[in-house]
C-alpha cells in the first residue's frame, strides 16, 4: 500500500493522556514511512514536544466565535494546498474548527478519535463531520454505536504503553528509604476528583493502620493534591502515604510497585493499568468504563464495584498478603498486554493504519 499523508489536529493546550496517545502514534506512523504532521494551537505543550521530535507543526487558534469563521476559509485553502489523505481530529473543538474545512476542501478521509468515557451529547462531531471514528475501548465504541452510528464506521485502537523492556534499574524504594520487605501500592494519575484518589486512600487506611510495612505511593500532581495530603494526615497515615508529584522517570519507579491501584470514577480505557501490566505489576481498579478491558479480571488483577471501598481494601489486601499471587497475576498481565501485542506501540500503529486504509478503500480513495 502507498504511504499516506496524515494530519493530526488537537485543540488541547495541555499534555495529558490523549496528547500522549497522539504523540506516540505519530512517532510510530512516521517510522513506518508515512508523512505525519500536526495542527494545534500556538501555545500547546504538544507543539514544543513534536517540534523537538522533528515534526512539522502548523498552528492556528481554535476559540469560539470569529476563530471558527476565520479558520473555515483559511484552513479550507490550507487543505486544498497540502493534499492530505487523512485528517484525524481528537475532540469536539478541533473537529468543528478543522474537520469542517477539511470536509469542504475534499480531504479523502476525516477521522475523529474519541478518548473520553462521558456520555455523548451532540452527534455533530461524530456523525456529520467525520467520515469515520476511532476509539480506545469497546466500552466507548458501544457508546457511539448505541447512538445509531454504523458499527463499521467505528474501530478500536487501544492505548499503547511506552515502557522499556526490560525496565531500567528501579530507584523508588531507595528514594523513599523503604526496605525490600516493605509493600508498595502505587497509583499514577493526574490528581483530579474523578480519579478517585481519596477513595483509594480511604481503602488503604485499614491496611496501613494494621501494618507499618504497607505504603501508598501516588505519582502525579493536580488540584486535589493539598486536599489529599490533608486527608492522609487526618487519617493518621501521612508517614505511609508518599506524594511524588509529576515525574518523568516513571519507568524507574513503577517496577518497585507491589500492586497498582486506581479507584477511578470514569475511564475510557486506563493506560496506567496497561503500563502496570507491562511492568509485571498486578492491578486493582474500579469496574467503570473500559477498565476491565485493560486486564484479565480475576487473573491479572481485580475489578471491584465502583463506590465499594471495603471491596477495594479486600482486593488490595489479598494481593499484599500473597506474594505468589502477585507474581502470577503480574506475569499474566504482561502476557496479555505485551506478549499478545494488545497495548504495544506496534499494535496501536498497525490498527490505526489498517483502519485508514480500509476506510480510504471504502470511500474509493486507495
Amino acid at each position: 500500500m502507498r504511504k499516506l499523508s496524515i494530519l493530526f489536529a488537537e485543540a488541547a493546550t495541555s499534555y495529558g493522556g490523549q496528547e500522549r496517545y497522539v504523540h506516540r502514534l505519530m512517532l510510530e506512523l512516521r517510522a513506518k514511512g508515512h508523512k505525519v504532521e500536526m495542527l494545534c494551537q500556538p501555545q500547546a505543550q504538544l507543539r514544543q514536544l513534536l517540534e523537538q521530535d522533528g515534526f512539522v507543526v502548523h498552528t492556528v487558534r481554535m476559540k469560539k466565535g470569529m476563530d471558527f469563521w476565520r479558520n473555515l476559509f483559511r484552513l479550507r485553502k490550507f487543505f486544498k494546498t497540502h493534499h492530505y489523505d487523512v485528517v484525524n481530529t481528537a475532540s469536539r473543538i478541533d473537529s468543528v474548527q478543522v474537520g469542517i474545512p477539511a470536509r469542504l476542501a475534499g480531504v479523502p478521509l476525516v477521522v475523529r478519535s474519541r478518548h473520553l468515557a462521558r456520555p455523548i451529547g451532540s452527534l455533530l462531531t461524530y456523525k456529520w463531520i467525520p467520515h469515520r471514528l476511532i476509539t480506545v475501548s469497546e466500552f466507548v465504541r458501544k457508546q457511539i454505536t448505541d447512538r445509531g452510528i454504523d458499527p463499521d464506521h467505528v474501530d478500536i485502537a487501544p492505548p499503547a504503553v511506552n515502557l522499556p523492556d526490560p525496565l531500567p534499574p528501579q530507584k523508588l524504594r531507595a528514594e523513599l528509604g523503604l526496605q525490600p520487605d516493605d509493600l508498595i501500592v502505587g497509583s499514577i494519575a493526574v490528581l483530579r476528583r474523578p480519579k478517585g484518589m481519596d477513595t483509594l486512600i480511604d481503602a488503604m487506611v485499614p491496611l496501613m493502620s494494621t501494618n507499618s510495612k504497607v505504603h501508598l505511593v501516588i505519582v502525579g500532581d493536580g488540584g486535589e493534591m493539598q486536599r489529599l495530603q490533608e486527608q492522609a494526615k487526618q487519617s493518621g497515615v501521612s508517614q505511609q502515604v508518599h506524594f511524588m508529584g509529576t515525574r518523568n522517570d516513571v519507568p524507574e519507579l513503577i517496577g518497585d510497585f507491589d500492586v497498582f491501584a486506581l479507584a477511578t470514577h470514569i475511564e475510557a480505557s486506563g493506560t496506567a493499568f496497561a503500563e502496570a501490566a507491562a511492568a509485571r505489576v498486578p492491578v486493582v481498579g474500579t469496574d467503570v468504563g473500559g477498565v476491565s478491558e485493560m486486564m484479565v479480571p480475576g487473573k491479572s488483577g481485580f475489578v471491584v464495584p465502583f463506590g465499594d471501598t471495603s471491596a477495594l481494601t479486600q482486593a488490595i489486601g489479598q494481593l499484599l498478603d500473597n506474594p505468589e499471587l502477585r507474581h502470577e497475576m503480574g506475569e499474566i498481565g504482561y502476557q496479555y498486554g505485551i506478549v499478545e501485542n494488545r497495548f504495544t506501540l506496534k499494535a496501536l500503529c498497525d490498527q490505526t493504519e489498517r483502519s485508514y486504509y480500509r476506510w480510504l478503500e471504502q470511500l474509493h480513495h486507495v
